[in-house]
């Protein structure tokens, strides 16, 4: 089977669970013997990005954002249009504020979605014609229903059959102006009928986005966010320093500043004064005076010894990163879909510490590998964290059964060959209504 995945970049300037769930994807892809592509759009992808001379980057952020923007650019020069969608200006677009955030991009949003009805036809077009012309996939993968305007042209061009996954579109959408927030989530239903099967990464978001769109039931699956656990190296957790560790984009809705309360509260009680912080995942420049305001507390509290800030989280500086710690907690919110960190940090032997909302108690419980408190503030996170960090039977309890859990649930080669059922029953099913 060939499979084009279709996948938005981050540029790499910050931890993208997105990214890095469909990159694990298509490596387990390959390794069942199919043949998949990844095919980014906006901006490089994070981690094993590709070379630009190879697959382009379709729908450059800056083009994209210009065009929408001021009409003049709509009648670039091609050499222009090319220096714009460069490598290196996609990387700097990336550090930049707006480029990965909704609000402000209501228009664009809701333009995209109206793919061939859109100001990007142009840009749909290309990525069709290169689609049918050089990939020729048996199947189109998109990474979320944000990109629900390309399938339509997909279909008819290529006639294949069109599946999405779904994961935190709500994050996205529900951050815009109430004059769009509904029009887009009506144009996602409505165009979420060109869509042959949508694949939600947990129970809990493939009942959380149908309060949001309409899906039909025959078009709702779910199949869980997967690692190979042969990628962690997990170390005996009582022999490491008593550290607490953040991995996630360093911005509001990831709920650092809760963490770091709550760090603060713990460390009023001597008998935690050699716990450490340890913060990595990156950011854009939206992220920087909320960074500013997380030290300035910090330092505030006199603890400013006591945490430390990791740029690097990719590649081996990650891994080396879940060596250094004994525990994780990414207190987003209001909850999230999913948490690829949650998967990485078990699969490290590293128990985490997570509120009980969205889909955090799922994967929790199905892995074992962890504890979940009640409401989400520092008082509560801040107690859940004081009866582990301190207490080697019960971290490694909880270590042992996270890398157990991991391994039954939640093998990325189990979870790509529930992917491959799910292409096959719509490859299937697109034979038999043609036949």
């Amino acid at each position: 089977m060939k499979i084009a995945h279709i996948i938005p970049g981050s540029g790499g300037s910050f931890y993208c669970g997105n990214c890095l769930r469909d990159s694990k994807y298509v490596r387990a892809l390959k390794e069942l013997g199919h043949q998949v592509i990844k095919v980014p759009m906006y901006l490089p992808l994070f981690d094993d990005a590709h070379d630009l001379d190879e697959v382009p980057v379709f729908y450059g952020a800056v083009n994209l954002y210009l065009k929408q923007r001021f009409s003049f650019f709509r009648h670039m020069p091609a050499f222009i249009e090319n220096a714009l969608d460069s490598k290196s200006v996609l990387h700097m677009a990336a550090q930049k504020a707006g480029s990965t955030r909704a609000k402000g991009l209501e228009e664009m949003t809701v333009s995209m979605l109206l793919g061939e009805e859109g100001l990007q036809k142009a840009e749909l077009d290309k990525m069709v014609d290169w689609l049918a012309d050089v990939a020729k996939p048996d199947i189109v993968h998109l990474s979320n229903a944000l990109l629900l305007g390309l399938a339509r042209s997909i279909k008819q061009r290529l006639n294949i059959p069109v599946v999405c996954s779904l994961q935190d579109e709500d994050v996205w959408v529900d951050v815009m102006s109430e004059k769009h927030r509904q029009e887009v989530w009506d144009l996602m239903s409505e165009r979420g009928k060109d869509i042959d099967a949508f694949i939600a990464v947990s129970d809990f978001y493939a009942t959380e986005i149908r309060n949001k769109m309409v899906i039909r039931d025959d078009q709702m699956y779910t199949v869980h966010i997967g690692v190979d656990p042969d990628d962690y190296e997990p170390r005996d957790i009582t022999s490491k320093e008593p550290a607490i560790g953040f991995i996630s984009r360093t911005c509001e809705e990831n709920g650092l500043a809760i963490l770091v309360d709550a760090f603060i509260l713990l460390l009023k009680n001597p008998a935690f004064s050699k716990v450490t912080l340890k913060i990595t995942g990156g950011n854009t420049d939206d992220d920087h005076a909320y960074i500013k305001e997380q030290k300035h507390k910090i330092a505030e509290a006199g603890l400013t010894k006591s945490v430390f800030w990791v740029d690097e989280f990719d590649g081996e500086e990650r891994l080396e990163f879940y060596d250094s710690v004994r525990l994780i907690s990414v207190p987003v919110l209001n909850g999230e879909a999913f948490g690829l960190y949650q998967l990485e940090a078990m699969a490290s032997g590293i128990p985490m510490v997570q509120p009980a909302l969205g889909a955090f108690p799922e994967v929790i419980n199905a892995s074992g590998g962890g504890v979940i408190y009640g409401q989400n503030n520092a008082e509560n996170l801040s107690e859940a964290l004081a009866g582990l960090i301190l207490n080697p039977e019960k971290l490694q309890a909880l270590s042992t059964a996270g890398l157990s859990g991991v391994k039954e649930h939640f093998d990325i080669h189990l979870q790509a060959k529930k992917m491959v059922k799910v292409y096959e029953q719509v490859l299937t099913g697109r034979k038999d209504r043609q036949s």
